[in-house]
């Protein structure tokens, strides 16, 4: 079986011209390293503006997007020196409170700068966000946050502009309930307020493990915050942050796909580092299939593919339920699971446009909105 899958750039053997070719019916065996968790290395960059010095972030991903938000951070007059997953932020030297939109518009993350800015600058242009395919992502609860803790936001020609209102520049402490625990919305309001003048609580707080990430980061550089992975959380403002070391979490949406490579290829992988308490829903899901997964110590995993899988039912939900990113995966696995599972996609309108393009390889799936319904097949074949 040979599948050909367009992408943009892959360095690997099988890589030639704009397609990437796959040859099925092979297992897999070996230790796989888990590299350090995407989104939550681009909101510790973001958070490096807060310092008026050096941070030294470990274990950072080489991805695209972390080359963009290095490309945004250095338009704003950061200096920023790489040794391989290491980056050195020198954020004294930061400059410019406005974020190019050429950079912003091509990733969301990118957004998140508008905390740290208004914090420490006390104003802050920063264009509304792209590169978001899968849904729309409004940016409305980091606006009406920013505005909570004394903030003037003004959205124009889709810029948004936010000036602290009080004289000496900074934030003042406020109560924020969020209509929907966004993790970005959560994130920004919580860098915001670490430099605020008193006390800031964020209730129906994300509970993701990267905001606990991002307030550890943040508590290293001196910050006061607690209730970090819970629904409320506390942030009591200082006057300044210091430099820092730090290390980002392992990718636990890497390590959720490591799984699923196992048990889809009926094989055996060792994953290390990893965080168990990160995927304890997939680890669970995989269980109910029928795959093994065995703690070997805190921080490695041994993943086992049976030989039968059974279907399951899933339903994304905001951390610590079963994450949106991995839905794709999990729904591959289960084409090939006996019986029917289905699957409920909550959190992005536009996420299953995966479906059709395994029902190409032979999947049986029946869609409707956001429900998709498998019914497990034999096998299935190559397709372009």
């Amino acid at each position: 079986m040979t599948i050909l899958i367009a992408a943009p750039s892959i360095p690997t053997a099988e890589w030639t011209g704009a397609c990437l070719h796959i040859r099925g019916q092979s297992t897999l065996a070996g230790r796989v390293p888990i590299s350090g968790a995407k989104n939550s290395a681009l909101a510790l960059m973001a958070g490096s503006l807060l310092c008026n010095d050096h941070c030294h972030i470990e274990n950072v991903p080489e991805l695209l997007d972390v080359k963009r938000m290095e490309l945004l951070l250095a338009a704003l007059g950061v200096s920023i020196e790489r040794q391989g997953t290491a980056l050195t932020l020198g954020t004294a030297s930061l400059k410019s409170d406005r974020a190019p939109y050429e950079l912003v518009n091509q990733m969301r993350a990118s957004f998140f700068v508008i905390g740290p800015l208004l914090s420490r600058l006390g104003s802050a242009q920063v264009p509304l966000p792209g590169g978001c395919a899968i849904g729309a992502r409004p940016v409305d609860l980091h606006v009406r946050g920013l505005q909570a803790m004394g903030a003037d936001v003004q959205i124009d020609h889709g810029i948004v502009q936010a000036r602290c209102r009080q004289q000496d520049g900074r934030l003042l402490g406020s109560r924020i309930y969020l209509d929907y625990p966004s993790v970005g919305a959560t994130e920004t309001l919580m860098m915001a307020a670490t430099l605020a003048r008193g006390e800031t609580i964020i209730e129906n707080a994300a509970q993701e493990p990267e905001v606990s990430d991002l307030a550890d980061f943040c508590t290293h550089m001196g910050a006061h915050i607690q209730g970090a992975g819970t629904k409320t959380i506390t942030i009591q403002g200082v006057e300044r942050l210091h430099a820092t070391t730090y290390t980002v979490i392992p990718d636990r949406i890497e390590t959720g796909t490591f799984m699923v490579a196992a048990a889809i290829t009926r094989s055996t992988l060792i994953l290390s580092p990893v965080r168990p308490d990160h995927i304890r829903a997939v680890i669970a899901k995989l269980e109910d299939i029928g795959v093994a997964v065995n703690l070997l110590d805190g921080q490695t995993l041994e993943v086992r593919g049976g030989d039968r899988h059974w279907g399951t039912d899933i339903e994304t939900l905001p951390f610590p339920g079963f994450p949106t990113d991995m839905q794709a995966q999990l729904m591959a696995l289960l084409t090939l699971s006996e019986g029917n599972s289905v699957i409920t996609e909550t959190v992005f309108e536009n996420r299953l446009q995966h479906v059709a393009e395994l029902c190409r390889m032979g999947a049986n799936i029946r869609l409707k909105g956001n429900v998709a319904v498998v019914t497990g097949v034999p096998s299935l074949s190559g397709a372009p």
